[in-house]
């Protein structure tokens, strides 16, 4: 190659060939800059300008690429980087190839000269010309990215070049370098010099806030300020700071236009506007100031340190300055804090002592220095203070697969910084201090620190230890468990003691007895105390002492109150026994009550100053919030200090609602417990204690006074008494959410009818609500709240009477606007304007998204027409339809005797009606009078027109008109208007019959005196008429000549199109639009029109806002090939969808006008068609189009405020076209642009994206497309960068390239290092969060959608923030959601509706009233600046921020902010819909509860907030997993307790008193069923489908769910939910669980249902059954009643809904080839080795060590409790071994001891059948089945003489299998618990061998009832139809769709 042999210059020696020994990896991918290697990331842009430039000049590009190779090897000569070396080889051969072509090719002598001659056309011809058009529009974008070409140029040909270049070329590359620095890529504010008459930095307030920024008078001076005037860059604060403390360029960049917009947005707002506006407002400033160092200002109060931020200069000039100065530092701190983000009192320390050195500079009082932590560089912030920071972060993490209690997470570190004890890290911050310690390894072994040695050791655990236990639940919410208890006690006493009344508490006696409830509320106060110190006990190196001296006082007081209480007791009553006997011994026998009751109001004297507090929340507030020193100290022993949780009360109003509400459920928990549960116990309980003992009691124990069977009835009860209240909540909530959404006005329109009544209101409250813009200072806002009636007036009358205040005004402001036509431009005109425009936004959105077809859509739309003269709103055509037809059908009978006001009446009583008649006559005459040429046949027209109107003014109509004949004469018409509406020149002559025929009827038919028109036609012809002259002249009527036919006016086609719609008659209309989503969508919308809501400011002083949302690698669009794919059933995606959703499909078609056959036949339409399915599934195109909406609804709303009314008629669409005016102002469009700019900004943080760029995986490619699609659209992304073998990372904000399909990079933030330490989701969001702006901000999943209509209404929601709540202004303002997955399946039906309940009615009384509603994952919206500086809107600590989105809400609540929920502003969400995909989901959401269960966040909002409150946090979160949890274990307690009672025979002791029907446990049990089947999922669902849709829509909807087997599915999901949660709280083993969210269409095999159920559903639905079948055995005969049957028919339901429901819920579950092919996979599975590699899906061996997996990390306490949980299954053998014949009736313990030999017997062989495979098989496979058979004959001998001699009977071995099989099970279980010892005792494979037999066995178990039913080809169809039956119900056909596409593969 001439160009090696010459050499580049400028870079060092000429290249040398490299060997050809390396892999090729293709030339194209070589010329692709986004796959370039991440080490060599610098010549991407080198590689992409030779792209650009091949087609013009091939032989440049090569030079370009020769330039870029040689360049990459300097950076790694020796391909170490990853991917380097395969890299540089496919260049290499592009370089090889392009050589031998373009060589040839070159016209200048050499590549230098080439080069040099390219590179000055390429400066004349581009540059040149771009900076002589510097007023075109978009020229900006062009010029930046041609002066980036052209440095890229210049950089090759010094390369290339080995003489001095031309100065000239010089001269103009220094201009380019310097150009290519102004026009550098930007954000949303071009800042440049350029730049100024940009259309948003013409924005006022713009101005102002950049004009503050650029305010550096009186700072010091800088060496970078003077190079950057040089170049022309104005120099700001940002710049100073960026010099002053080293941050990185681009993070100032993005700071600085975060700032100015949030400065802008703010100081647009201000009331009144601050004069001038293009001054910065100080009110802005201290706005900014006071929200974001709001934490900061409480953390210094906190400390007792002083606030830096309020050193102000005394100079007023400088005061702004320093504020800016303030906020620019904190907001550059928080840019580049990563990670420590999520830490935000380690921010507050960071910042005051930065701000303390900004302030010591400023005034003089400080060192006069760029930093006080030393060094040089753009990235000395994030290497010297964050990077340290970071490391301490990373290191712990490592440490994550350890216990919580071994490790710091976020909260750990930041709580560093809540005490005085952070400042000894003193600044710069010494690495040396404690909390930069790290452990030495997995024991943390502590470094204490010695005296004088300074020595410091890791400081671990502080204020709190996530420790894995179940007393979490009582640490938690020990107020609540504690009035449970004593509750349950005193009620049991009353009814123990008492007549049976509940109000014998307060009798003499019984009041003595219930009054020890308060001895026993001194125990559970002292076992509180206990678990405090055992739950915290190993941070207990690392407290403080006052800490330690806290815990311990409370275990001491306590201790003596366990004492005194009693002793006092003792003392005051005499009829005492036991130790309270010598109690009174010691203090003698006088009696004083008086001394018990004393010392029980000094034990309540804490509490009842707490209950006064209670009742005033204001004061409550102040005093936690004080500072003081006396009441800090007065505090400490309730409230120790903690910067979170003090202040969170609530007003007064507040309090007393959610206390009304859990005062009337406490009452009815407590009276149904009383006399349902309680009562009837007492009296046989009290007689089975009475009762003999029988002869089992030596192998029964039951204890003194027949405790053994006390227990095991009350126990259920008790269990049941304690779940309750969660039933109890969810009745009071479904009241109380079901009031609540009546009085908001849900559901008020909810069909279309009711829609059609209203829609008049809707117009008003449309245009009121949506359009009309308040006066932030205007007296006459509307008053918020409930209102009996919300009326808004009907557009249609300000045609009638103005508004004379609103039109005054109006009229006032365009006095002197007029339009072409004459008159001025009405109010009513300009209002009907606005309405018909956004309405039919809406409307066409709709058709876009093909819910409507093109008639619904003509029907939907309001014809809106830019004419003044119209005096009346043209209805949408569906509100109208008929409503002539009926006009007729009732005047038709009508006579003259008749009088006109009748008609009135009949007519007007239906104002569409009457409008629908007007308007129809002024459609006929506009089209009789456009068609009609001639001058006769107007005449005619004129003439028939007036006597109508004659007619109308005079009331005579009916004495004018025959009303029989308008049949006749609408029939007529309406074939004129068929005619027009399909015009065709050859049926001109047919038009003029009709005409004449028009004429006729309406002269001999319709007309009571006949008059000839004719007579009117020419007045020179004379007034002598007779029959044959009238004939001829009528003949001449409408000729061709005289009529316009086709018409070609577009107005005139428009008004037939309207008149045809007007007149139709079709059956087809009524019911428009026909599609459900359409329905819902417009009937909701209005709907929410008329909830409670905000009046929308001004656009310009709306808030601004942002949305983020957070992507992996889910799908963004479906490709050709994902949709056409066929599954193993042959069925696509597609095909699917088009079933799924077959109207939208035609109406697909018909948009795109083109056949079903046609849709792949261009690229075009082929997109069109992946975006169609794309938009019908869970993908990122589907959400990023929803979310853009905001874009287009603020632009409508913006338009009707800053367009003038003459545009505003004239229609958005047009009116935007418009250029600049003559003032050379920016148009219309870009002023609108601009003002959205300001307001709205989407992010999507792709966080993949780089790698995936760098793979060439086709997802970036879609993100591509995406951001071309959509120019606003943001792109983050994480990128990975090797250098020197070290990975750097980076944060990047993308946007779209103009004509350039790869994106362009604006912002590149250096990270400390991978940003992804903990939960993924919440890391993402964090690392994007930079990039956003506002003050807003939504969290949206990319798995939601969203609507144009409900995009009109942000502005209202927005407006919230500055409502006052109860406590201060929202922070986060929760927005409801509709599932829009509910008809793809009835799974996916259920589980749409047990979401909808969630996000809708408990969601509306988690806030309010219970207010504690806290952030789901949900389209909530957050006060950025309030979650900015109080870390973020999630957590990310690895595992116990699982559930990362509900910390958020918990976060805000515990920093006193406050949570509102919005329901007149839905968004939409999809959820799972698959049995496998939901079952993941709620196993996720498990885990996450069980991980909040131990979180610190849970304990200090259960000991933070009031009782009540406490009680609905607790019912709210956690408490419906424990309880549910309680549930399956009320199941075990009870049917442990029968089988105890059963086998002992005791069972028939409960008739001996009267418990054999046993009412209490008929009720516990029910209540347990209730739980189970869903009531407490179904009750809120059957309340809110109520309000949404009517209550006998509810009810239909329940009945069809249970026939869809409903309960199925909740029972089965609750096993889920219980499984996960309690094994979390046990072992841990809490992770992210990916579903997938895809269509589910395919069969899971039995081994993927096996491997995901058998833990958490199958074992224990076995072991239920095999419960029941003992029961059933050997319970009393006697007592199976109906009561029996009831408890034994719901058990029976749990079990075979955990062993069957997945195979139910299978799609072809019970097809039998299927069953056949899963048989063989699970025969391959079972016997499959496990090994290094193999994946638990290959393997049953490596699925049953990934089982076990949890227990590694679980500590000795779970361990334990495993072994003692396993140990239940031994009873069984201890129970039945008992009840063998062969025992006879022997009642020791030899028979249990001789089963015991016989098991360990059977196990010897086992393992000696194995050794000896092992041994001999290979080499003695004789001898070695000699040996089985041996011992298979003695084992068959052994089994003949028990048989013979012993008295085994055949039901001996059915007995024997069911008490020996769960022994087995147990020694497996607890050999997992043991598994260390296992394996040093040689034992762990002959466990796996055991446990491989009962695996398999289980598998057969429940394969067999399966394969059987697969036999009856019904119950296949059967299955289809309960899965698929809301598809059935719209047309889907499954088995005909499988069939079909079976069919379609096989033709194929």
């Amino acid at each position: 190659m001439e160009s090696s042999r010459d050499g580049l210059e400028g870079g060092g020696a000429p290249l040398k060939r490299l060997g050809r020994t390396l892999t090729f990896v293709g030339s194209s991918d070589a010329m692709d800059p986004e796959v370039v290697p991440s080490s060599l990331a610098v010549i991407a842009p080198i590689l992409r300008v030779a792209n650009e430039i091949e087609e013009e000049n091939p032989r440049i590009a090569y030079l370009c690429r020769f330039y870029a190779f040689d360049k990459a090897h300097k950076l790694d000569p020796t391909s170490a980087g990853r991917g380097v070396r395969q890299f540089k080889t496919a260049l290499l051969h592009k370089l090889e190839k392009d050589d031998e072509i373009t060589l040839p090719k070159r016209e200048a002598k050499s590549d230098a000269r080439a080069m040099q001659d390219f590179y000055q056309n390429y400066f004349n011809k581009y540059v040149k010309s771009l900076q002589n058009n510097t007023g075109a529009a978009m020229n900006r974008a062009d010029l930046a990215r041609t002066y980036q070409t052209a440095a890229v140029l210049f950089d090759v040909l010094k390369a290339v070049n080995q003489t001095d270049l031309d100065p000239q070329i010089e001269e103009a590359a220094k201009e380019v370098e310097a150009k290519k620095e102004i026009y550098a890529a930007f954000n949303i504010l071009p800042l440049d010099p350029t730049s100024a008459s940009e259309a948003i930095m013409t924005v006022p307030e713009v101005k102002a806030a950049v004009t503050a920024l650029r305010n550096v008078r009186g700072l010091p001076e800088l060496p970078e300020a003077g190079a950057m005037k040089q170049k022309g860059i104005e120099w700001d604060l940002f710049d100073w700071l960026q010099g002053t403390f080293g941050f990185q360029k681009d993070s100032v960049a993005n700071q600085r236009e975060h700032l100015i917009l949030l400065l802008a947005n703010i100081h647009a707002r201000q009331v009144p506007k601050p004069e001038p506006l293009s001054k910065m407002s100080d009110t802005a400033l201290d706005v900014v100031m006071n929200k974001l160092f709001k934490n900061y200002k409480r953390w210094c109060k906190f400390l007792r340190r002083r606030d830096q931020t309020s050193r102000l200069p005394n100079i007023q000039q400088e005061i702004q300055q320093r504020k800016i100065l303030y906020i620019g530092l904190y907001l550059l701190i928080w840019g580049e804090a990563a990670n420590i983000r999520f830490m935000p009192e380690c921010l507050c320390y960071i910042f005051h002592h930065m701000a303390g050195q900004l302030s010591g500079m400023l005034s003089g009082t400080g060192e006069n220095e760029k930093t006080s932590y030393g060094g040089e560089g753009d990235c000395l912030f994030l290497e010297k203070v964050i990077k340290p920071i970071y490391d301490v972060i990373a290191a712990e993490v490592a440490h994550e697969k350890f216990r919580h209690s071994q490790w710091r997470n976020y909260d750990d570190l930041n709580e560093y910084f809540w005490s005085i004890d952070c400042f000894r890290l003193s600044w710069p911050m010494r690495e040396s201090g404690d909390f930069f310690k790290r452990p030495t390894d997995k024991r943390r072994i502590f470094e204490r620190r010695t005296a004088g040695s300074g020595q410091t050791f890791w400081v671990g655990k502080t204020n709190f230890v996530e420790v894995r236990s179940f007393l979490h639940i009582f640490r938690s919410f020990d107020r609540m468990w504690s009035f449970f208890i004593m509750s349950l006690q005193a009620l049991t006493i009353i009814a123990w003691n008492g007549s049976g009344s509940i109000g014998d508490a307060f009798s003499g006696s019984v009041f003595e007895k219930v009054l020890s409830i308060f001895i026993t509320a001194a125990f559970l106060r002292l076992i509180q105390a206990i678990v405090d110190i055992g739950l915290i006990f190993k941070a207990w190196r690392s407290m403080k002492r006052t800490d330690i001296l806290r815990y311990s006082l409370k275990v001491l007081v306590a201790t003596v109150w366990v004492i005194v209480l009693p002793v006092c007791y003792a003392h005051s009553w005499g009829d005492s026994t036991g130790l309270i006997s010598t109690f009174k011994d010691w203090l003698g026998q006088s009696r004083s009550p008086s001394l018990y009751l004393t010392a029980i109001l000094v034990y309540l004297a804490p509490d009842a100053f707490n209950a006064v507090l209670f009742l005033f929340p204001t004061l409550r507030r102040a005093i936690e919030q004080s500072d003081v020193g006396i009441v800090q100290l007065l505090l400490w022993w309730d409230q120790p200090p903690m910067y979170v949780g003090r202040g969170m009360h609530e007003s007064p109003f507040v309090l007393i609602k959610y206390t009304l509400f859990w005062l009337l459920l406490l009452a009815s928990k407590v009276l149904f417990s009383y006399y349902v549960e309680i009562k009837p116990l007492v009296g046989p309980t009290k007689d089975l204690m009475k009762a003999e003992k029988d002869r089992w009691v030596n192998m029964f124990p039951t204890g003194q006074y027949q405790m053994g069977v006390v227990v095991a009835i009350w126990t259920p009860m008790i269990l049941v008494y304690f779940m309750d209240i969660q039933i109890w909540y969810a009745v009071w909530l479904t009241i109380f959410g079901g009031v609540i959404g009546a009085l908001s006005r849900i559901g008020e329109i909810r069909t279309l009818e009711m829609l059609k009544s209203r829609f008049r209101s809707v117009s008003g409250a449309f245009n009121t609500n949506l359009v009309s813009s308040i006066n932030e200072d205007s007296p006459c806002r509307r008053r918020r709240g409930f209102s009996l009636q919300r009326s808004y007036r009907p557009l249609d009358e300000l045609y009638q009477q103005h508004d004379q205040i609103s039109e005054k005004a109006f009229d006032e402001k365009n006095q002197s606007t007029e339009m072409d036509v004459e008159g001025n431009i009405s109010y009513a005109h300009l209002e009907v304007a606005k309405f018909s425009q956004l309405w039919n936004a809406v409307i066409k959105t709709l058709r876009d998204e093909d819910y409507i077809n093109n008639p619904e859509m003509d029907l939907l739309l309001i014809p809106y027409m830019s004419n003044p003269h119209i005096n009346y709103v043209p209805w949408p055509a569906f509100l109208l339809v008929n409503k002539i037809a009926s006009v007729v059908d009732t005047v038709k009978e009508m006579t003259d005797q008749v009088n006109d006001e009748e008609l009135s009446k009949k007519i007007l009583h239906d104002p569409y009606r009457a409008h629908a008649i007007k308007e129809c006559y002024d459609l006929l005459k506009t089209i009789l009078k456009a068609i009609v040429k001639g001058n006769r046949e107007r005449r005619v027209i004129d003439r028939l027109l007036e006597d109508v109107q004659k007619s109308i003014s005079h009331k005579e109509i009916l004495k004018s008109y025959r009303m029989s004949a308008l049949p006749l004469l609408l029939d007529k018409i309406r074939e004129v208007v068929k005619i027009l509406e399909k015009p065709d020149i050859s049926k001109a002559e047919q038009m003029t019959f009709l005409l004449q025929d028009l004429l006729e009827v309406y002269e001999r038919d319709v007309k009571r005196d006949r008059e000839d028109e004719s007579e009117h036609f020419d007045a020179s012809q004379g007034s002598g008429h007779d029959d044959e002259r009238a004939r001829i002249l009528k003949q001449q009527l409408f000729e061709k000549n005289s009529i316009e036919y086709p018409p070609i006016s577009d107005t005139l086609k428009q008004s037939v199109k309207r008149l045809h719609l007007l007149l139709a008659i079709e059956e087809s209309t009524v019911d428009v639009p026909s599609n459900l989503e359409a329905k819902r969508r417009i009937t909701y919308f209005a709907n929410s029109l008329f909830m409670d809501m905000p009046r929308p400011p001004k656009i310009g002083n709306m808030i601004s806002f942002s949305v983020l949302t957070p992507y992996l690698e889910e799908e963004i669009v479906y490709t050709k090939n994902a949709l056409l794919s066929d599954n193993e059933d042959g069925v696509s995606i597609l095909f699917y969808l088009k079933n799924i959703y077959p109207d939208e499909w035609k109406n697909f078609l018909q948009r795109t006008n083109c056949q079903e056959k046609t849709v792949w036949d261009t690229d075009k339409l082929a997109l069109e068609v992946c975006k169609w399915a794309s938009y019908r599934a869970q993908t990122l195109s589907r959400t990023a189009r929803g979310m853009m909406y905001y874009r287009k609804a603020l632009g409508m709303q913006a338009f009707f405020e800053m367009a003038e009314p003459t545009d505003i008629i004239r229609g958005y669409t047009e009116a935007l076209h418009q250029g600049p005016d003559e003032k050379k102002q920016p148009s219309l469009f870009a002023r609108i642009e601009a003002v959205i700019d300001m307001k709205f900004t989407y992010v999507v943080t792709c966080q993949e994206f780089a790698l995936q760029r760098r793979t060439g995986d086709a997802r970036a490619n879609e993100v591509l497309q995406l951001m071309k699609e959509y120019p606003a659209m943001r792109v983050s992304y994480i990128d990975e960068i090797e250098k020197e073998r070290k990975k750097e990372y980076y944060s990047v904000l993308m946007k779209d390239a103009k004509d350039s399909d790869s994106g362009q990079d604006i912002y590149r933030i250096k990270l400390p290092g991978k940003p992804i330490l903990g939960e993924g989701k919440a890391e993402n969001q964090n690392h994007a969060l930079i990039f956003t702006r506002g003050e807003g901000l939504q969290a949206i999943d990319m798995n939601q959608d969203f609507y144009l209509e409900e995009a009109l209404k942000m502005r209202n929601l927005l407006q919230e923030f500055v409502e006052e709540e109860s406590v201060g202004s929202p922070s986060i303002l929760g927005v409801r959601e509709h599932i829009f997955t509910g008809s793809v399946s009835s799974l996916a039906g259920f589980m749409s509706n047990q979401e909808s309940s969630f996000v809708t009615i408990v969601q509306r009384v988690l806030a309010n009233p219970l207010k504690v509603r806290f952030h789901y994952g949900h389209p909530d919206v957050f006060d950025r600046l309030f979650h900015l500086s109080r870390g973020g809107i999630s957590k990310a600590s690895k595992t116990i921020n699982l559930s990362e989105d509900i910390f958020a809400g918990i976060n805000t609540t515990l920093r006193r902010g406050n949570i509102t929920h919005h329901e007149y502003i839905q968004v939409g969400k999809g959820r799972d819909m698959g049995l496998n995909q939901i079952s993941r989901f709620e196993a996720k959401i498990a885990n996450g509860n069980g991980e909040q269960t131990m979180s610190r966040d849970i304990y200090r909002l259960g000991h933070r907030v009031d009782f009540f409150r406490m009680l609905s946090v607790y019912v709210s979160t956690v408490g419906l997993y424990f309880n549910s949890l309680m549930v399956v274990l009320i199941v075990y307690v009870f049917l442990y307790g029968r089988i105890y009672l059963s086998l002992s025979g005791l069972e028939t002791k409960l008739a001996m008193v009267g418990l054999q029907d046993n009412v209490p446990l008929q009720f516990a049990m029910a209540s347990q069923a209730i739980v189970q089947i869903g009531f407490l999922i179904a009750v809120p669902m059957f309340m809110e489908i109520g309000l949404e849709r009517g209550f006998r829509t509810a009810l239909s909807e329940f009945i069809i769910m249970q026939l869809q087997l409903a309960s199925v599915f909740f029972t089965f999901s609750m096993g889920t939910k219980v499984h996960f949660y309690g094994r979390t709280l046990l072992h841990g083993g809490a992770k992210y669980r990916p579903t997938g969210r895809a269509f589910v269409v395919f069969h899971a095999k039995f081994v993927e249902n096996y491997r995901l159920y058998s833990r958490s559903h199958f074992t224990k639905g076995l072991e239920l059954l095999i419960l029941l079948i003992v029961y059933d055995t050997y319970g009393n005969q006697k007592n199976k009643g109906a009561a029996y049957i009831l408890i034994t028919f719901l058990l029976w339901f749990l079990v075979g809904t955990w062993l069957f429901a997945p195979f139910l819920f299978n799609p072809s579950g019970f097809e039998w080839q299927k069953i056949v092919d899963d048989w063989d996979d699970w025969n391959k599975w079972v016997s499959n080795r496990g090994g290094i590699g193999v994946p638990e899906d290959k393997s049953w061996e490596s699925w049953w060590e990934e089982q076990q997996a949890h227990l590694e990390k679980s500590g000795l306490r779970g361990k334990v409790i495993e072994i003692l949980l396993s140990a239940r299954f031994l009873l069984y053998q201890y129970g039945l071994v008992y009840h063998l014949q062969i025992a006879g009736d022997k009642a020791n313990i030899v028979a249990y001891l001789v089963s015991w030999i016989i098991i360990v017997a059977v196990l010897i062989i086992f393992k000696g059948v194995a050794w000896g495979k092992r041994q001999f098989s290979a080499e003695n496979q004789l001898l070695f089945r000699v040996v089985k058979g041996i011992l298979s004959l003695f084992a068959l001998s052994i089994l003949i003489v028990l048989f013979v001699s012993a008295n085994l009977a055949f039901s001996d071995l059915f007995v024997g299998a069911l008490a020996f099989l769960p022994s087995g099970w147990a020694i497996v279980q607890i050999a997992q618990a043991c598994r260390p010892f296992v394996r040093n005792v040689k034992m762990w494979d002959s466990v796996k061998a055991l446990a491989r037999a009962y695996e398999y066995l289980m598998g057969l178990v429940l394969f067999a009832p399966v394969a059987t039913l697969a036999w009856f080809p019904f119950i296949s169809d059967f299955q289809t139809r309960i899965l698929f039956n809301q598809a059935f119900s719209r047309g889907l056909q499954v088995s005909q769709i499988l069939a079909a596409g079976r069919k379609d593969k096989k033709v194929n």
